[in-house]
């Protein structure tokens, strides 16, 4: 990825960096990571963190399970034994997160790691909770069902809340419940490597997001089966218009140069807007947490007037002002503009709504299109997402009204609840003026192709 200049921030080691049948015991393959410390050390002086796959459930042949079957950490059945099965794991138990003993010796495990330097866990599983079990603190089976993944992810994010320091614990999680949102972020699990799936996936993040959960992503390129290279680059594009975005697969390598070239030029293209678009997604992500409102919104909740907008599952906002129609077609796609003139972030084509549009794109192309009337702000960075987003950042503003007064506040990187800038932009007759009111260092105002560069006041005529 670094040699061929595509942004990477996370490196993920799945399942396998454990040996298998061995689910969970928290412990590196030895043959496959002889020095797993030194691996992170070179992983992590490359600038990247470390992420690891982790799941509730303690295999038989775990050293663990023992441990917690003498201590009673495991869930038991209504005779003492151990609730056991071979679903997943031969013989594997459940942790019974109930138990706060029980929560802190597993919290333990993962300490280790972070110790070592891991910064974040992918939390996977914590569904198929049996109800015919009993639980330590004698809550009711049937709600520990889907509570279970509750307590799982709150105990994770609690441990990297308090190591890791208040806005940097994140998970990648799996299961949800209500509630679950507090402990993002959430994937879509397994989906199949088709069009057909790639659509569905999106359908699932919408309606997560109208359950209040901020935050979503999804394997690019699908999980189970191999994608055609058509699949893979489209899926691309979507990806990296997530909230969060994740190369992963079914026993294969998702690397875009596997596929060919043009996934590689594609891939960073759209890596690329992604990360001059932090000052942007940043300040949603500040929304999601402070105010619930999703970073992925589905149109009616944009829209809720527009009876066209209401119905639409394969479309969505990134935040307020961007819209973003994902193509399932190697060639063509079908999308729907509201009322007004909508403007492509990428080529500059404007499409007058309210209409659908069908419409032929490249796959370094997709609908990407600024509400009227909006100011977007664009980043200086190309390569990562962890740089100062108010420095030499850029207004694009979009079919301002005469008379529009639009307040434009950029998150600071390092504490999204803090303000790194505020601006002020305004339109009279044919003059658009932007001026800072907080913060410091140059900015620059753009419509169309026209730029201007100031640091407390710009304006250009239109």
């Amino acid at each position: 990825m670094i040699e061929r200049s595509l942004a990477l921030s996370v490196f993920h080691f799945d399942c396998f960096w454990m040996r298998g049948f061995h689910w969970s015991d928290f412990v590196w393959h030895p043959q496959t990571f002889p020095d797993p410390q030194g691996m992170i050390d070179r992983i992590k002086a490359k600038g990247l963190k470390v992420c690891v796959w982790i799941n509730p459930y303690i295999a038989q042949r775990s050293h663990l399970f023992a441990e917690g079957m003498e201590k009673g950490y495991l869930v038991t059945e209504a005779n003492g034994d151990v609730w056991q099965w071979d679903m997943w794991q031969a013989g594997m138990g459940l942790v019974d997160f109930t138990n706060p003993e029980a929560t802190a010796w597993y919290l333990s495990k993962l300490q280790a790691l972070l110790d070592m330097g891991v910064d974040c866990f992918k939390t996977d599983f914590g569904e198929r909770i049996p109800t015919d079990v009993v639980w330590h603190d004698g809550s009711d089976p049937q709600r520990m069902h889907n509570y279970y993944t509750y307590l799982f992810n709150q105990a994770v994010f609690g441990l990297l809340k308090e190591t890791q320091g208040e806005g940097e614990a994140v998970l990648f999680a799996r299961s949800a419940t209500a509630g679950g949102q507090q402990f993002p972020v959430h994937w879509g699990g397994d989906c199949e490597s088709t069009y057909v799936a790639m659509a569905e996936s999106l359908r699932g993040g919408l309606s997560l997001a109208l359950s209040g959960f901020g935050f979503w992503s999804h394997d690019i390129g699908g999980f189970e089966g191999y994608p055609d290279p058509a699949v893979f680059k489209r899926w691309t594009a979507f990806g990296f218009m997530s909230s969060h975005s994740r190369f992963h697969g079914s026993n294969s390598y998702r690397v875009p140069w596997l596929f060919d070239e043009e996934a590689v030029e594609v891939t960073r293209k759209f890596a690329n807007l992604k990360m001059s678009l932090m000052p942007y997604v940043g300040q949603l992500g500040e929304i999601a947490a402070s105010q619930g409102t999703p970073v992925m919104r589905p149109m009616l909740l944009e829209f809720p007037q527009d009876r066209s907008a209401r119905a639409i599952g394969t479309q969505y906002m990134l935040g307020g002002n961007l819209l973003v129609a994902p193509v399932f077609d190697p060639t063509t796609a079908e999308f729907y503009v509201p009322e007004g003139t909508w403007t492509s972030i990428l080529s500059g084509k404007q499409y007058q709504g309210p209409r659908w549009f069908t419409e032929e794109f490249g796959f370094d192309e997709m609908p990407l299109l600024a509400r009227p009337n909006t100011v977007i702000p664009f980043g200086s960075e190309i390569e990562r997402p962890d740089y100062d987003w108010d420095q030499n950042v850029t207004l694009h503003a979009y079919e301002l009204e005469d008379g529009a007064e639009i307040t434009v506040t950029v998150a600071s990187q390092h504490n999204s609840a803090e303000v790194a800038g505020q601006f002020e932009v305004t339109r009279e007759a044919n003059v658009i003026s932007a001026r800072r009111i907080s913060g410091s260092g140059a900015f620059a105002l753009q419509v169309g192709e026209t730029r201007v560069e100031g640091d407390q006041e710009v304006s250009l005529s239109l």
